[in-house]
Parts: structure tokens; C-alpha cells; sequence
């Protein structure tokens, strides 16, 4: 069953925030949705972080945009695996976002110009950060669980790490403790397809009125293929041509080279160039081992939450190995963790389809967070 309409609501802040950089936003807004009720103990609230290219959007749809679903609608809403008949769900845009928070389309009060390339870096810890102001301003003191998928399990892993005492479960599905090497380097091509866009223009495009639409479309193209396994791949295009015989030219030969021409289209009329440069540089800094000599067990040991990680065998860019670290680093600190490994062949991508037993893990979890909020078996 679908939650139906949904409103976007904004939160503005007057006050400064500091950000890991150095630099200080001076005001800022964040743009968020809620689904279901919070209860009069404020105790059944669920923060939903998102992934690179989503936003606060987390389910139903909109009156006036009906086919503008929510990325993880299969997920959460009335008798879904996070059911809003229980709890109240929040899903928050991040900053530097290009879907309505504070970002590098808005204007720089002090230039009265966008931002641009002038919006300062920002990190996870940046977002959760702005995400425990807007729980502050919303009355909530502790989340029943923070949960994200990708990029949104790191920021529900460094929300577990800065606010220990404000979240009773921690939910991370198909993420990692810090990129690899070969992550970085995709996420770079991608930036170099943007940056060196003759229409980025120093990232200062919005006064010219062009879009670098070149460098994001080759920049999706490029993160497109890291979400999908090999297998996928065969299964759903293998080597089929598209027009049944080779042309002899350098257009589209292929069925994978249409579909990924068309993701990067699409990618390139609703995407902002500058946030994308952010958001992948948060992903490529995010480290929590970093200040602890590499050790995650270190890094862990402020934790108090009970713990959730799902992963999928055939994601190759956050793969399950990455799961089974972060296991072990909690189980060395003596935390309570369920891990469920899925064996499905979607890659990355899995994490927002509809696997049966994924949802399942996910929806037995959320039953037992339910029965401990109610007293039920305490």
C-alpha cells in the first residue's frame, strides 16, 4: 500500500553551522518530508539518509507530480518492512544538495550570486550534523533507528559514531567504512568529465545560463556502470545490437551503449554539476578509522546502538567484505549485530529493488525495534 500525497516541508536555520572543512555556513535551509505519526513520547521516529542522487523524497507521491515517486517507496509506508503505521519517518535533503536544501544553486547572501563552485566542501559528518539540528527543532532526542542505503549508511554509521546516545538502531545496507582505491578513481573520472565540460565554466555556469550537460552525462555513465553487476549486465543486454549488424562507425552499436546513453541523458536534465562534485568528494573523504590509525574497532568504540548490515554478493563497488569489516570491528567492541549477505544478482542497485529476502531481514528488524519500543516480551 502506497502512503499517498506527500507535502516537502523547509526548516530554516539562522544560525551558523561549522563544517568539518573550516569554512561556516552562515544560514542554511534543509528541505525534508515526514511519513506517519510520532507518538506522544516522541520515541518512534526513523531518519532515512540518502544515497547520491536521491533526496528527501523517501516515499509516496506528489498532487501535482504523480509519477514522482519516492526512491525507496518499496520500502517504507503503511505495512511496508518500515511500516508508517508504526513509525514516524523522516527523510532530510542534504546540504549542497540540488533538491531544495542549501546549496550551490542558491544565493550567497554575502556576494548576492549562487554559490556555484564557491558552496564550501561538505562531508557526512556535515550532514548528520545538520540532520541532529532539524531532529533538535522537530523535538525528537533519539531516533528509534537511523537507516541508509550507499552514501545514507555511511551517514547512518557516523550518526552511531557522533551522536551514540541519540539513536537506538543503527540500519546499513549495501555501504562500506571508507571507499577503496578503485572507488576513488571512479568517482574522479567523473569529476574530470564534469570539470573539464567547456560549459562548467568554473563551476559559475548558472551566469553563463548553460548546464556542463556533457560532463554529466559521461560522469553518470561512468557511476551507472559501477552499480550494476557483470551478470546483470549479460542478463539484461549481453551483446545485443541494436540495429542487428555493426555500423562501422563510433554511434550506438550496442543495447548496453543505448541504455547507458539514455541514463546519462536523463541524469543530465535534472542533476546539478556542482553538487555532484560535492557529494562524491564526501563519499571519497569519508573515514572514520582515519583519526583512529586505521583501526575500526577504535572508531567504533563510542557506539552504543544495536546494529543492522545488509549487503549483496554481487556488489562489486560496496562489496560484501566491507560488510563482514564492519561486523567484526562492532562484535569487537561487543555490540549486538545482525548481518544478513544476499545472494542477488542485481549489484549495487539491489539495495532499492525488491528482493524478497531483503525485505524480509529488513522487515523482521523493524519488528523487533516495534516490539522493543511497545514492551512487548521486556
Amino acid at each position: 500500500m502506497s502512503i499517498g500525497i506527500v507535502t516537502p516541508q523547509t526548516m530554516h536555520f539562522a544560525g551558523p553551522l561549522q563544517l568539518q572543512s573550516g569554512a561556516t555556513l552562515s544560514n542554511y535551509h534543509l528541505v525534508y518530508e515526514t511519513y506517519g505519526s510520532l507518538n506522544a513520547e516522541r520515541s518512534n521516529a526513523v531518519l532515512v539518509c540518502h544515497a547520491l542522487n536521491a533526496s528527501h523524497h523517501v516515499a509516496g507521491r506528489y498532487a501535482d507530480e504523480p509519477d514522482n515517486v519516492g526512491w525507496w517507496d518499496n520500502m517504507v509506508g503503511p505495512g511496508k518492512p518500515l511500516d508508517t503505521d508504526r513509525f514516524f519517518v523522516i527523510g532530510v535533503n542534504n546540504l549542497g544538495s540540488c533538491f531544495g536544501s542549501t546549496g550551490p544553486m542558491h544565493i550567497n547572501e554575502a556576494t548576492g550570486h549562487p554559490y556555484g563552485a564557491g558552496f564550501p566542501v561538505v562531508t557526512v559528518d556535515d550532514w548528520a550534523h545538520a540532520q541532529a539540528l532539524l531532529a533538535d527543532a522537530l523535538g525528537i532526542t533519539q531516533f528509534a533507528a537511523v537507516m541508509g542505503g550507499s552514501l545514507g549508511g555511511m551517514q547512518a554509521l557516523a550518526w552511531s559514531m557522533l551522536y551514540p546516545h541519540r539513536l537506538r538502531h543503527c540500519i546499513v545496507i549495501a555501504s562500506t567504512p571508507k571507499l577503496s582505491a578503485q572507488n576513488i578513481a571512479f568517482n574522479d573520472v567523473a569529476r574530470q568529465a564534469i570539470l573539464t565540460d567547456p560549459d562548467f565554466h568554473g563551476g559559475d555556469y548558472y551566469a553563463h545560463g548553460v548546464v556542463p550537460k556533457n560532463g554529466l552525462r559521461v560522469a553518470r555513465m561512468v557511476g551507472h556502470i559501477t552499480y550494476l553487476s557483470d551478470d546483470d549486465m549479460a542478463e539484461k543486454f549481453g551483446r545485443e545490437l541494436r540495429a542487428g549488424t555493426y555500423q562501422f562507425g563510433f554511434g550506438v552499436d550496442f543495447e548496453i551503449e543505448s541504455y547507458l546513453r539514455y541514463q546519462g541523458d536523463k541524469f543530465s536534465t535534472y542533476f546539478d554539476a556542482n553538487t555532484y562534485l560535492l557529494i562524491t568528494k564526501a563519499l571519497d573523504y569519508f573515514d572514520p578509522a582515519k583519526d583512529f590509525g586505521g583501526d575500526l574497532s577504535a572508531a567504533f568504540s563510542g557506539t552504543q546502538a544495536e546494529f543492522l548490515l545488509v549487503s549483496f554478493s554481487t556488489d562489486w563497488r560496496f562489496a560484501p567484505d566491507r560488510s563482514r569489516e564492519m561486523v567484526r570491528a562492532l562484535v569487537n567492541n561487543r555490540r549486538r549485530v545482525s548481518y544478513a549477505e544476499i545472494d542477488a544478482p542485481h549489484g549495487h542497485d539491489a539495495f532499492l529493488l525488491d528482493d524478497a529476502r531483503y525485505m524480509k531481514v529488513v522487515r523482521e528488524y523493524y519488528q523487533r525495534v516495534w516490539e522493543e519500543l511497545s514492551g512487548v516480551g521486556v
